[in-house]
């Protein structure tokens, strides 16, 4: 059954057109895919993201990242704020089970790129966390790598939100959260380009909640009297993906804006949050061997960049919207329970416009 997403509510985010899909993989060559482990303790799973269906190790691309607030563990982003490019596909996946994910990350490296290690240098492995603690037994450390090799052999344009995949055990504004993404068109003179967003939400305070401008977890707050508002110990991690040509150096001051559009959802960023942001542009592959010759990069004029920023936020903002409406109610570990924001929705009759 199709997942009924923000926009099916009425609401609509910014200014900007989305992309087909209103999908991270509206940029062409972007794939995900979620394996999801639901069975009462166990409320886990991992997600990957192929960033182009080529050769990453051998056809990098210009990445950047950008780090809001530091509580988090995320693998490989000092290379990748190092050189500028990323060479690996991105593994979401819980805060203990990162070294599994990397290990079963480096082993899909190595099997496509038999010179990693002989001829060439090692892989950077790209891992991002959130922390799902409550719904899921994280000390038992489901997640096996078997898990990450049928999520990066697998991948689709079609992604599903909400609790699946990595997003399978976490929570959103005090309800449950999980997987979101959204996309915007960005219009030029010289081209139409597509800025994708894919968010891990796991953040966030109920009374803090906004839709569009609209305090609807302060509304929700007052229905469920007996609701328990938890302090913000939790995380996101924001991957992007764009067609845009940009330098390093202006991807990174886009993702910069992707704060605008967490704001925007009510989020201060907490102490204790974890707000990480990862990007890449698919304009330029960059070659791993040398080639003799200078490589070409293409890059916008600096006075197009305020589309960028516009569409990133927009975009970030939509994809947490959608993955706390996809979202379905989960009981884990223990007994303990998040609602569904959708259920809430209907149970109190709150309307999101």
């Amino acid at each position: 059954m199709k997942q009924k997403r923000i926009r099916d509510y009425g609401v609509r985010i910014g200014k900007l057109e989305t992309g087909p899909n209103n999908s991270i993989t509206d940029v062409e060559g972007v794939s995900v895919r979620h394996v999801t482990l639901s069975d009462h303790n166990m409320q886990t799973g991992v997600t990957a993201i192929l960033p182009h269906q080529g050769n990453l190790f051998k056809e990098k691309l210009i990445a950047s990242s950008h780090v809001i607030n530091g509580f988090g563990k995320t693998m490989g982003t000092i290379q990748i704020n190092e050189l500028g490019t990323i060479e690996s596909p991105i593994i979401l996946t819980n805060t203990l089970s990162i070294g599994t994910a990397a290990d079963a990350l480096i082993e899909y490296m190595l099997g496509q790129n038999p010179e990693i290690g002989r001829s060439t240098g090692t892989v950077n492995p790209i891992v991002c966390e959130c922390n799902d603690m409550f719904l899921n037994d994280v000390r038992a450390r489901f997640i096996k790598k078997e898990h990450v090799f049928q999520a990066l052999h697998n991948t689709s344009t079609d992604v599903e939100e909400g609790s699946v995949g990595a997003g399978t055990g976490m929570l959103c504004y005090s309800l449950k959260g999980g997987i979101g993404t959204a996309s915007r068109l960005m219009k030029f003179d010289h081209g139409t380009y597509t800025m994708g967003v894919l968010v891990l939400s796991n953040f966030g305070i109920l009374s803090d909640l906004k839709v569009n401008g609209k305090a609807v977890g302060e509304e929700l707050k007052e229905a469920i009297l007996e609701a328990q508002e938890d302090k913000d110990k939790g995380s996101i991690i924001v991957i992007v993906g764009t067609d845009l040509p940009v330098s390093e150096r202006q991807l990174n001051r886009i993702l910069k804006r992707t704060v605008t559009g967490l704001s925007r959802t009510g989020s201060i960023i907490t102490t204790g949050s974890g707000e990480v942001v990862i990007g890449f542009s698919t304009a330029t592959k960059i070659p791993h061997e040398q080639t003799g010759e200078c490589i070409s990069v293409s890059m916008i004029h600096e006075e197009d960049i305020d589309t960028a920023f516009r569409a990133i936020g927009e975009a970030t903002e939509e994809a947490v919207l959608n993955s706390l409406v996809t979202a379905t109610h989960i009981v884990g570990r223990d007994g303990n329970e998040r609602p569904a924001f959708k259920d809430l929705l209907k149970k109190y009759d709150i309307s999101l416009i």
